[in-house]
C-alpha cells in the first residue's frame, strides 16, 4: 500500500544544468513554531545545499509568542545564508510573506509554511517546472493533509480566485509556490492594504502552472488557520481586489430605486383618478418613493468613488519590521 509520503513523486534528479545559474530565495513566515522552525532551516538548508544550488532563507516572525523569534534569530546570527525580521505584530501570512519577498535577494523566490507540512525536497520539483519557462509554479498537493473545513476552505477561496483574479479551471494554488524574479518585482512594488501573495501571483503572471508535489502532515501543534480567518481572507479578496460587492449593491440599489419611482408613479395616478381617504398621504409617499429612490442610487455611485480613491491612497508599507539579524 502506498503511504502518504509517497503519493507525489520524488524530485527529478538531477536537476537542469541551467538550475545552479539562478540564486533562490526560500521566504518562510513564522508563527508560534518553536518547536518545528529549527528543523525545517536545517531540512531546507540541506536540499540546497545538497542540490548545489546557491540559496537564502528568509524567516518572517509574524508575532509569535512562543518563542520563535529567539528560535530563527539565533539560526540567523550562526548561518550567512540565513535572514530573520521580526515584525511589530501579528499582520497574518500574505503580510509575512510580502516583508520577506522584499528582503528576498534571489532570482527565483519559494514561498513554503514554517511546519513542515511543505517537505523542503519538493522545493526542487517546483525549481523544475520553473526552469521550462513558467513564471510562477503552484504546488498541486494529491492528497491535502488537513481537516475538512480547511479543504473547504480551500474550495471557497479557489472559487473566489477564478471569479477575481480569473484563475484557470485546470490551474491548482497553493502557498507552496516558486514566484520568477519579475512577477516578486512587481508583487513588492504594487499599492495595496491588503495584500494577497496567491492573487497577486496570478495577476502579475503570464505563463502559470502547477506541478504535483507532496503535502506531509503537521509535525508539531495544530494549524492556526481557522475558519474565521479563512472567511476574513475571503472578504478581503473580495473587498481589495473586485468591484463585485459593489456593482452588486449598486444594482440592488438601482432595482430599489427605480420599484420607488414606480411605486411613487403609481400613487400619483391613483391620486389624480381616485379620491384618497386620507388627505396629503399620496404627496407624503410620492416624495418619500422619490427621494429615497435618490438617496440610493446617490449612495452607490458615492461608493464606486470611494473604493476608488482607496485605491489610489493605498499605504504602501502594511507592516513593521523592528529587528533584522543576517549578514
Amino acid at each position: 500500500m502506498r503511504s502518504d509520503h509517497d503519493a507525489a513523486p520524488a524530485p527529478a534528479t538531477p536537476l537542469r544544468d541551467d538550475a545552479a545559474e539562478a540564486t533562490y530565495s526560500v521566504v518562510i513566515p513564522v508563527y508560534n513554531s518553536a518547536g518545528v522552525v529549527g528543523e525545517t532551516i536545517d531540512r531546507v538548508t540541506a536540499v540546497f545545499e545538497e542540490a548545489g544550488l546557491r540559496h537564502q532563507v528568509v524567516l518572517v516572525n509574524d508575532g509569535s509568542r512562543d518563542g520563535s523569534w529567539d528560535v530563527i534569530a539565533d539560526r540567523a546570527r550562526r548561518s550567512p545564508n540565513v535572514v530573520a525580521l521580526n515584525l511589530l505584530k501579528n499582520y497574518g501570512q500574505h503580510h509575512a510573506n510580502l516583508a520577506g519577498m522584499r528582503e528576498a535577494t534571489g532570482d527565483y523566490v519559494i514561498t513554503m509554511d514554517d511546519d513542515l507540512q511543505n517537505p523542503p525536497d519538493q522545493a526542487l520539483i517546483l525549481i523544475e517546472k520553473a526552469l521550462e519557462g513558467h513564471d510562477v509554479v503552484f504546488g498541486r498537493f494529491e492528497r491535502k493533509q488537513a481537516k475538512g473545513y480547511r479543504r473547504l476552505g480551500s474550495k471557497l477561496i479557489s472559487a473566489v480566485n477564478r471569479r477575481v483574479f480569473e484563475q484557470p479551471p485546470d490551474l491548482a494554488v497553493s502557498n507552496y509556490r516558486i514566484l520568477r524574479r519579475d512577477v516578486v518585482d512587481r508583487i513588492c512594488s504594487s499599492r495595496t492594504a491588503h495584500p494577497y501573495i496567491t492573487g497577486q501571483a496570478l495577476m502579475f503572471s503570464s505563463n502559470p502552472a502547477d506541478v504535483l508535489v507532496r503535502h506531509d502532515p503537521r509535525a508539531v501543534g495544530t494549524s492556526n488557520y481557522g475558519m474565521r480567518r479563512i472567511l476574513s481572507l475571503v472578504l478581503a479578496i473580495l473587498f481589495s481586489y473586485s468591484v463585485f460587492p459593489l456593482r452588486a449593491a449598486a444594482a440592488v440599489g438601482f432595482v430599489i430605486a427605480a420599484a420607488s419611482f414606480l411605486l411613487g408613479l403609481f400613487y400619483l395616478v391613483r391620486a389624480l383618478f381616485v379620491d384618497s381617504a386620507v388627505p396629503g398621504w399620496t404627496t407624503i409617499a410620492v416624495l418619500l418613493a422619490v427621494l429615497n429612490g435618490v438617496v440610493i442610487m446617490l449612495l452607490s455611485m458615492l461608493g464606486e468613488y470611494v473604493v476608488r480613491t482607496l485605491d489610489a491612497v493605498s499605504v504602501v508599507r502594511t507592516y513593521h519590521v523592528t529587528e533584522r539579524v543576517g549578514s
